[in-house]
């Protein structure tokens, strides 16, 4: 048999075989460590592998905490099942059934619409337009849903401002290309299929191309090169819309998994400290994301053919035509919505609401309204659910007193903002699920004792400053989220992280941050998040554009963590100092040794 079939075969069943093989491999570490630290790590190992391979749909191995850490007697079942459902799992639920009204009455949509007729048309302002509108949606709705939205107005934008693709792509062939057929790494060679009737778009865009071509007095050549820069700035739009909604995703707090994962860790390993919240991340991830946002947007509007001179001067051409009739369209989308309905104005106030009350809680530089309230009663989560609860019985027309006295109208039953069958089809209860596998296994390490054997064995790297520290942090961890989820990626190694803070006695959140928004920094492969496969997926797009433009995005991105870590957030955190809450295991020894001298004083004076 050749190897090539054998390849195959192995290759159709090889997450079976990773399935089997890897709790084999990896049995060794029951018996090279301490007894519960070696099963700790063990069952770690085997997750982390399922995870990075997907072996397993990555919510069944987040509950493989349920049946391995009871069995092996690594954490009892009464305390591994809580996990599940901690007051930030609440947190993160609340914000994505937001996020599902805001989509069931198309208020996202007239966002970016909005937010695009404000910005122009010019194509590096079109590209700012794009990113800003994806970021701060992203903020608040999932960065996939995100992405599938605003990928289709970009390329209603991108028809009306170049034509039809195909056509643009034979206008970037050269005439004596002997490869002429593939364009971009696509072939446009036909298959001859039976004749069809055009349909009006068709013959309109069709007549419109031959009166342009006819009445066009450009060279051949030059036709070619501006066809080559449209297809530039096509790819330009395409990739920025799913970088901008992994960026904006980290300004808050239930934005993206992984910054949840780092609050339910941090009240796991350090209940005492209450520095992080929705208030306090969003007022030191927000500036992050805008001076990442606009470095991103500098790179890909350079890169992409945005940045020229007609961004500050007019003039009267070809491309000023075209702009002129995107322009058109989109104003005409936006008239299309009509005015703010009674449905779309209650959603609006109720997410205004929603982002003010968690903004307030306890921003810390103020009093916030959690002072009214007993202390430690009232969190995030209590806040998230009260407001979405609202949603559930909330009309979606306007009350009318007038139909209490008019036997004539109809007595259907109101409709609310949002129903609880929307809401089950819309939230993605899988990545609870791995919130909470996330959580228990960061219990089971802790408990275990194997996150303080792992930071033991890294005291060598106190050697190296803590700003340099940060970087490599960063880097590394923005690298091996390319290849395995997000949020498997810090469950993984933040525990891991935490301890080696604390053996080296640095502040656990001057690593622990950016490690979080580090993880989200995933640019350079198609694979590596789902707005990225959903751009990719549309076909205009070759791995060697995402490579090329997210190598650059992931060195901007580590560099403006860096840059906050040691700015703002330095003096927001306080993290120039090792703090007092930083010392849970630490306070348990001197307490005990403290006992121990009092022991030892009283027999002696007996």
């Amino acid at each position: 048999m050749k190897i090539s079939v054998v390849s195959k075969k192995l290759w159709s069943v090889h997450k079976q075989l990773v399935l089997l093989i890897t709790p084999l491999v990896f049995l060794p570490l029951l018996f090279a460590l301490p007894e519960k630290e070696g099963k700790c790590l063990y069952v770690v190992v085997l997750m982390a592998m399922f995870w990075c391979t997907e072996a397993l749909p990555l919510a069944v191995t987040a509950m493989l905490p349920v049946c391995l850490f009871p069995t092996l007697g690594i954490l009892p079942s009464k305390k591994v099942c809580p996990q599940y459902f901690l007051e930030t799992n609440f947190l993160f639920l609340s914000g994505l059934v937001m996020a599902s009204s805001i989509e069931e009455w198309g208020l996202h949509r007239r966002i970016a619409l909005k937010v695009l007729t404000i910005v122009g048309v010019k194509p590096a302002w079109l590209i700012l337009g794009m990113m800003m509108t994806s970021s701060f949606l992203s903020m608040w709705l999932s960065n996939t849903a995100t992405t599938a939205m605003m990928l289709p107005i970009a390329n209603a934008i991108l028809e009306s401002l170049f034509g039809d693709l195909e056509t643009l792509k034979k206008k970037c062939k050269s005439a004596d290309d002997p490869e002429g057929d593939i364009i971009n790494g696509q072939s446009t060679v036909k298959l001859h299929s039976l004749p069809s009737v055009p349909s009006e778009k068709q013959i309109l865009s069709i007549d419109e191309t031959d009166g342009m071509e006819q009445s066009d007095p450009r060279t051949p050549e030059e036709i070619q090169l501006e066809s080559q820069y449209q297809m530039k700035v096509w790819k330009g739009f395409l990739i920025c819309i799913p970088y901008a909604a992994s960026i904006g995703g980290t300004a808050t707090l239930t934005g993206t998994a992984p910054n949840l994962i780092l609050i339910g860790q941090l009240k796991s390993y350090f209940p005492d400290c209450d520095l992080i919240n929705f208030g306090s991340w969003f007022a030191f991830a927000f500036p992050l994301m805008l001076l990442f946002l606009f470095l991103g947007w500098i790179w890909i509007a350079f890169l992409y053919g945005g940045l020229n001179t007609r961004l500050c001067f007019k003039r009267n051409d070809q491309r000023a035509q075209a702009e002129a009739r995107a322009r058109a369209m989109i104003e005409e989308d936006y008239r299309k919505l009509g005015p703010i309905n009674f449905a779309e104005g209650s959603i609006s106030f109720f997410f205004v609401l929603f982002a003010v009350l968690l903004f307030t809680r306890d921003p810390k530089f103020v009093t916030g309204w959690s002072a009214f309230f007993k202390k430690g009663y009232v969190s995030d989560a209590v806040t998230g659910v009260i407001i979405v609860s609202i949603l559930f019985f909330f009309p979606s027309q306007k009350p009318s007193l007038s139909w209490w006295f008019d036997p004539k109208a109809s007595n259907t039953p109101y409709v609310p903002l949002l129903s609880w069958k929307k809401a089950q089809d819309s939230v993605p209860w899988n990545i609870i699920l791995l919130l909470g596998g996330g959580f228990a296994m960061a219990k089971a390490c802790e408990e275990s004792g194997l996150a303080s054997w792992i930071g033991g064995h890294l005291q060598p790297l106190a050697e190296v400053p803590p700003a340099a520290a940060v970087m490599l942090i960063t880097a590394f961890l923005a690298c091996f989220t390319e290849f395995a989820s997000n949020t498997a990626t810090i469950i993984i190694f933040l525990p891991v992280i935490a301890e080696l803070a604390i053996h080296i006695s640095v502040n656990p959140l001057y690593f622990m941050i950016p490690a979080t928004v580090g993880c989200s920094f995933a640019f350079m492969l198609p694979v590596s998040t789902p707005p990225n496969s959903i751009a990719f997926a549309s076909g205009h797009l070759m791995v060697k554009d995402m490579v090329k433009t997210g190598f650059v995005m992931n060195i901007l991105g580590i560099l403006s963590v860096s840059l906050a870590m040691n700015t703002w957030g330095m003096a927001m955190f306080d993290l120039s100092t090792y703090p007092e809450w930083a010392h849970p295991i630490n306070k348990s020894a001197v307490v005990t040794d403290v006992h121990l001298s009092a022991v030892r004083s009283l027999n002696a004076t007996l």
